[in-house]
């Protein structure tokens, strides 16, 4: 019977290293990060959904998009360069920001963050009108803001 005991537990032991070496060699992102999204170690009971505001700007009432990711998690790079498009096609038209979540930890409370990136849509008096988590294309973030209710004309 202990022998038994001790095969299985070799096993388990073996499978386990089968699959950690396996993954080291494929490149998984030691921060947790699969497809498109990225997963935190927040507990859920330090996730407050009654503190889920936004405090908007007095001086730019306009609707809000936030992403919040971190500077090294891949999805969270991806979103980046479509952020930054949103932002520079529709000034004046929607605020776009970007939080870092592995800079400023607070965050994943204050926002209630449980992977990365998320992307929440605020209607201009701050209200969370929508929230998405993993990667969001442009286009389908322009047609949910289109769903809600906003359309916005790119500068030229």
């Amino acid at each position: 019977m202990k022998k038994n005991i001790l095969i299985v537990g070799l096993l388990i032991i073996a499978v386990v290293a089968v699959v950690e070496l396996k993954n080291r060699k494929s490149g998984s992102d030691p921060a947790g990060c699969a497809d498109g999204m990225c997963t935190l170690p927040i507990p859920e009971s330090k996730i407050h959904p009654d503190a889920i505001q936004h405090q908007p700007g007095n001086e730019n009432p306009l609707p809000r998009l936030l992403d919040l990711g971190a500077g090294k998690c891949v999805s969270c790079k991806a979103m980046a360069s479509v952020l930054d498009e949103m932002k520079a096609s529709y000034a004046g038209q929607l605020n776009v920001d970007f939080i870092d979540v592995w800079e400023n930890e607070d965050a994943t409370s204050t926002y209630g963050i449980r992977l990365i990136p998320t992307q929440i849509f605020y209607d201009a008096e701050g209200n969370e009108l929508f929230r998405h988590e993993g990667f969001f294309a442009r286009a389908d973030m322009l047609a949910k803001w289109a769903e809600l209710g906003y359309h916005f004309t790119e500068a030229e």
